[in-house]
């Protein structure tokens, strides 16, 4: 049905939980769900604005069903129109057609696609995956390092009525059969061969299973069903375009487009299923927030199967009309700064350990440097540290600003290829006070992120003007938070409201029922606070919650932050304690990995080697081993953890024993899943015996 409607209101009484109603036009009113309506950023309503599905519901477990959207927590006055990916896409592109849009390295020369061969290319990609199979709401799923390739195959999928799915490349056979299956993937794009020989395996145990695309490079050999990306696009291009009109009918926005599977710590992983509202709306608020515009410039090197990154990679740069540089498939093994400086991107994104290794290498580098130099470097440090808090509370920056900035971090930022930089940040996970203020001090700052795959990334952002170290934040404009069930103390389970709240867990009711409220909040799982200005700060998780013997609930994650930073050498702390007399942790040293594996190895870093000699006596250690049975090492480690234990707030959360791992943690080990996150149980089943010894004397 299409309707001619004025302007949407809201009632007077409208609760974030009301639905968004148009005002009565010539003494009939129609609902927004199933009607044609046009909502511009200042609520005025015209007739050229996609249908939106019916819906009674603001959650669905149907990959083809249709929600709700959570209209209330915007002003009535500011509305975000909701818009399909087709539609938002098509914009940028008649906005931007010859600008560019991905530029990818390749036998060494800078490939470009202008926003008009990006779109050409997702439609030719789309019409590909229709002729090998692709049925509407299946899925497509794709395996690989970041390239123009693997954004054509997520949007192309959008574009042909399926949904995008990423696979995290760390993923084992199996772990890539529960996923193919869950998501009933009918085409599966990968990178190269290894790749492909992980889906070679389970194809049997596949049967919507249709095709197999690999992008880089031709299959090594001919294999059934199994295509080069030029035969997808040969495919595609032979077919008209009327076939993909014909699938795009039964799109709608409040429909879902992608699928992010959450990292299953506590069990097999979830299908969180994100609307094409979700992304573009959150895509969309985060640009104004941020101020992203057609001059920016990103760089893409996180796994694309993570939510943060498909945000900053794929979803912010499209929405600003920006350019996005692939790095190379080695960046976290040293390549990322020379990309970096060859683009010299406006904003980035990384997870805590990737600014972690640049620390420390900054750091390494540091005491290679003359005293002179040391002691200029360590004088403009002090400066920026000082005057990036006097910048958080409006003051003004101290004496000698400017010579510090000439001399040192106008340099800093240009060997890293940050000159340009206006928004540096890191998400995923918490960033370490001690790495936040390092960077400071060189006057860049890190701006901490928080959310999560069931809310399309971002809930709340640090930015410029509104910063606070160890906050996770203001939440994005349009999204609410409810602290639920404060204690004294004001910290309560965070919840979250807004347009950019998922659907819903794929073909699973109860998990979504839980994770959904009454009112539509989405249960974090996380513990958290605000503050008097409005930041968020997360001080637990309440699955992680220790429950002592004596009844005390105990958040680990924060004993385990202030151990990492009174002890550097520190790589992985996981306290324990449950149903325990006292609480114990188990400690891993920061080491080398194995670039190829991911597996830690025996050498210690040359930070922590340094660190070592340092503060015990000289010594001079290089593995691992040699570390752990060093007994000034145990000394030293002992004293950092008293001087942790000072930060308690009662006797119940004082560390009283430890032991130093011999293996750091790692995917391959297990100990951590695809995004990073420790996995408590696991470690706590495969270290039983370790951890049974260190009670055996006090709980016999």
């Amino acid at each position: 049905m299409t309707v001619e409607i004025a302007k949407i209101t809201l009632p007077d009484n409208a609760s974030p939980k009301a639905e968004l109603h148009s005002r009565p036009i010539n003494g009939v009113s129609k609902h927004i769900h199933g009607s044609l309506v046009h909502v511009n950023g200042d609520g005025v309503v015209g007739d050229h604005f996609p249908l939106l599905a019916p819906a009674d519901s603001f959650s669905t477990i149907e990959p083809d069903g249709a929600v709700k959207l959570r209209f209330g927590a915007e002003p009535q006055d500011k509305v975000t129109q909701p818009e399909t990916v087709m539609s938002w896409f098509t914009n940028t592109v008649q906005a931007n057609p010859e600008g560019p849009a991905m530029k990818v390295k390749r036998d060494g020369v800078w490939k470009t696609w202008t926003y008009t061969d990006y779109l050409n290319e997702v439609r030719t990609a789309a019409k590909g995956f229709i002729f090998l199979g692709l049925e509407p709401f299946h899925a497509v799923g794709i395996m690989g390092f970041n390239a123009p390739e693997w954004f054509i195959s997520d949007i192309g999928a959008i574009f042909a009525g399926g949904l995008a799915v990423g696979i995290y490349t760390t993923n084992t056979p199996e772990a890539c059969l529960y996923n193919a299956t869950d998501a009933r993937m009918n085409i599966v794009v990968v990178e190269d061969d290894k790749q492909l020989q992980k889906i070679l395996q389970i194809r049997d145990q596949l049967p919507e299973l249709k095709a197999v695309v690999q992008y880089m490079g031709k299959p090594a050999q001919s294999y059934p069903n199994v295509y080069s990306w030029e035969e997808l696009m040969k495919f595609g291009a032979s077919l008209p375009d009327t076939r993909l009109e014909e699938r795009q009918a039964n799109i709608a926005p409040n429909k879902c487009c992608t699928i992010i599977y959450t990292s299953g710590t506590t069990g097999n992983p979830k299908g969180a299923m994100l609307s094409h509202d979700n992304l573009i709306w959150t895509a969309k608020q985060a640009t104004k927030m941020v101020a992203l515009d057609k001059n920016d410039v990103f760089v893409s090197y996180l796994p694309l199967s993570h939510v943060a990154a498909q945000m900053t990679d794929l979803y912010l740069p499209i929405t600003g009309g920006g350019v996005v540089y692939f790095c190379q498939p080695d960046a976290l093994k040293g390549t990322l700064v020379d990309t970096l400086k060859e683009a010299r991107p406006t904003a980035m994104i990384g997870v805590p350990r990737v600014w972690e290794k640049m620390e420390e290498k900054m750091r390494a580098a540091g005491k290679q440097n003359s005293g002179l130099k040391q002691s200029v470097t360590k004088w403009a440090k002090d400066i920026g540290l000082r005057g990036n808090y006097s910048k958080m509370k409006g003051e003004s920056t101290p004496f000698g600003w400017t010579i510090a900035n000439a001399l040192v971090f106008k340099k800093v930022r240009q060997a890293l290829g940050l000159d340009r930089c206006r928004f540096t940040c890191s998400g995923a996970a918490p960033l370490m006070k001690e790495t936040q203020e390092f960077f400071l001090s060189l006057d860049i700052p890190v701006y901490d992120i928080y959310g999560m795959s069931e809310c399309s990334a971002p809930h709340s952002v640090n930015v410029a003007g509104a910063f606070r170290i160890g906050s996770a934040g203001k939440e994005i404009p349009g999204a609410k938070t409810k602290i639920d069930k404060p204690d004294a103390d004001g910290n309560g389970e965070i919840c979250m409201y807004g347009r950019h709240v998922f659907m819903g867990y794929l073909g699973q009711k109860e998990k979504t029922e839980d994770t959904l409220d009454s009112e539509g909040y989405l249960r974090s799982g996380d513990v958290g606070k605000k503050d008097a200005d409005g930041f968020l700060f997360i001080t637990g998780r309440l699955k992680e919650l220790i429950i002592t013997a004596g009844g005390e609930n105990i958040p680990p994650v924060a004993l385990e932050d202030n151990l990492k930073a009174e002890l550097p050498i520190i790589s992985q702390a996981m306290v324990i304690g449950d149903k325990r007399k006292f609480l114990s942790v188990l400690l891993t040293l920061k080491s080398d990995i194995d670039m190829n594996t991911g597996e830690p190895l025996n050498r210690l870093t040359k930070p922590a080697q340094e660190w070592i000699k340092d503060h015990c006596g000289g010594a001079v250690v290089t593995t691992v081993d040699e570390a752990r049975n060093l007994e000034s090492l145990k000394t030293v480690v002992q004293k950092g953890i008293e001087a942790a234990n000072k930060k308690a707030v009662s006797r119940a959360q004082i560390i009283q024993k430890f032991e130093i791992l011999a293996t750091d943690f790692s995917i391959p080990g297990g100990e951590l899943g695809p995004t990073m996150k420790l996995k408590r149980s696991y470690v706590a089943k495969k270290y039983g015996e370790t951890i049974e010894a260190l009670y055996a004397a006090n709980e016999a």
